[in-house]
């Protein structure tokens, strides 16, 4: 048999086996055909691609010269046949469905802690409150080496991979090996797995006296619930101007950016609408109860934000409700229905595509190519990062919103303030740390070195009563040194404010504050911010 058909007939098989697959999961009801050399064609079959399909199953079925391993085929192919629909369309085995419903669901079952593997081994960052860990004894600054019997440090693992492991049913023991400074040997800590709450609102504090910043970083099914609590404690200090941060947020729950958009639209406006084929329109407006319809608004976008991001940011752009800063957003219009089987496994399944209230689609186009993978990539290499000028419209795709500001469908949303990629400062000596990542294996070795004073810092200003008398240029360009990596003339001129200041956020982030010191020292050299807070 040639390769050629040696192809098609095992594409054949897998198409049939799917099918198979298909049919078990919804109970669909089979017919066999009965052993012979001659299968008639009837007029159902004949009439239906599906028919004829499930014919060949059964001709395989009965005729086949081997067992086949259904199961394992229909595991393979899955995938495979979901990725030739869209690019959103996808199958999950009952595992990976379970544990991609995880992320979204606000929390999941696991020990409690924050880490990161900078250098093989994975150091506790921070230990969240009231966890298994902290009730356990575990502190920021340890290392973990072994998470039951199986060694995790010094072995090359993937970060995932030590994440499963410590992660489990909420009830289930595990017993966590760390190296701990002034310890001799390791520590070991048995923990009882508990629910960990996953927050889907980074950080909520104040800019200046009036002006406000959420970052948002997915929505999860509590993203409107914590939005209101964070709303509220921010209302409370005086803002009257929220900068509301999108960025690399790529989407979840629909029903969250519903939510969200009503709470700041007037009763009547269009928030979106559905439609698709086997889905008839479906408008979604606002019934005028929102909290903060006052609220002026800036939201800030880039090209990781996608799907509910799309579906907000359209809606506040389209009715004229807020100002849209950033660089083109990713173009994610189309809608998924999860749909499970009885084996746990399961499909995200595109039903239609979501359009904004000017009746823009913003899904960029997809033909099966490579074009759509590389998008991002094409998107830095044509200068779009750079200049708004080099932004691809479509005329076609022309709308105009109440206030007449034209925006465009067809691959994304376009802020209407255009924030290039920022350049300022990139020296190479700051390119050669970033790819040795020094900025953080070196803040990873001075929070080990101050451990015990950085464990009590609760606030910003004891943060920087702690870090004022602290040459840290010279003990940075000291460690940096010692790696191979000198600044030329003029460099540190350049750089040393932006890695001085990701520096101090690190370390911020090392505190029991955590994010909510990061943000605030961070984003002192994001431009981004620093634009919006300009205003128009």
């Amino acid at each position: 048999m040639s390769n050629k058909k040696e192809i098609f007939f095992n594409i054949l098989i897998g198409l049939a086996v799917v099918l198979m697959g298909w049919a078990l999961a919804d109970n669909i009801s089979r017919r066999f055909s009965p052993r012979q050399n001659v299968v008639k064609i009837d007029r159902a079959a004949k009439n239906s691609d599906w028919g004829k399909l499930m014919l060949v199953l059964n001709t395989i079925e009965a005729n086949y010269v081997d067992s086949l391993d259904q199961a394992a085929i229909t595991e393979e192919i899955l995938p495979l046949i979901l990725s030739k629909l869209d690019p959103h369309s996808v199958y999950f085995t009952p595992k990976d469905f379970e544990t991609a419903d995880e992320d979204l669901q606000g929390g999941f079952d696991g020990i409690g802690i924050q880490f990161n593997v900078p250098n093989d081994t994975a150091i506790v960052n921070n230990v969240i409150a009231g966890g298994p860990s902290e009730k356990a004894g575990i502190l920021s600054g340890d290392r973990i080496l072994k998470v039951d019997d199986r060694d995790i440090a010094g072995v090359n693992m993937p970060q995932d991979t030590m994440v499963r492991l410590m992660r489990g049913k909420k009830g289930t023991k595990v017993l966590i090996s760390v190296g701990r400074e002034g310890e001799k040997d390791p520590v070991v800590f048995e923990i009882i797995r508990d629910k960990i709450p996953q927050k889907s609102v980074d950080v909520a504090f104040m800019l200046n006296d009036t002006t406000g910043y959420i970052k948002l970083s997915k929505f999860s099914r509590t993203s409107y619930i914590e939005y209101l609590k964070a709303r509220l404690l921010l209302r409370e200090q005086g803002m009257k101007r929220l900068v509301f941060d999108l960025r690399d947020n790529s989407g979840g729950y629909l029903d969250q950016a519903i939510m969200l958009s009503n709470d700041f639209l007037e009763k009547g406006k269009l928030i979106t609408y559905m439609e698709g084929l086997h889905s008839e329109r479906n408008d979604i407006f606002a019934d005028g109860n929102g909290f903060s319809q006052d609220l002026e608004l800036a939201i800030l976008i880039n090209e990781y934000s996608a799907s509910s991001s799309e579906i907000f940011t359209g809606a506040m752009q389209d009715n004229d409700r807020a100002t849209v800063y950033g660089v083109r957003s990713f173009g994610k219009g189309l809608v998924q229905e999860p749909i499970t089987f009885s084996d746990g496994s399961g499909v995200r399944l595109t039903i239609a595509r979501y359009h904004t209230p000017t009746g823009r689609c913003i899904q960029k186009p997809y033909d099966g190519s490579d074009d759509y993978a590389y998008d991002i990539l094409e998107r830095f290499q044509s200068g779009e990062m750079m200049s708004a000028d080099s932004i691809k419209v479509n005329d076609s795709l022309k709308y105009v919103t109440p206030g007449g500001k034209i925006v465009y469908g067809g691959g994304g949303i376009i802020p209407d303030v255009f924030v290039p990629l920022d350049t300022v400062g990139v020296t190479d000596f700051m390119v050669k740390c970033n790819r040795q990542s020094l900025q953080v294996k070196f803040a990873n070795k001075f929070c080990d070195q101050n451990r015990a004073r950085i464990r009590e810092i609760n606030d910003m200003e004891s943060l920087e009563s702690f870090l004022a008398p602290i040459d840290l240029k010279t003990l940075f360009l000291k460690y940096a040194a010692e790696n191979e990596v000198v600044p030329q003339e003029g460099e540190w001129e350049r750089s040393g404010g932006y890695i001085l200041t990701q520096i101090k956020a690190m370390v911020g982030r090392s505190t029991p504050m955590d994010d909510d010191a990061f943000y605030p020292i961070y984003l002192t050299i994001d431009k981004t911010v620093q634009r919006a807070l300009e205003g128009d």
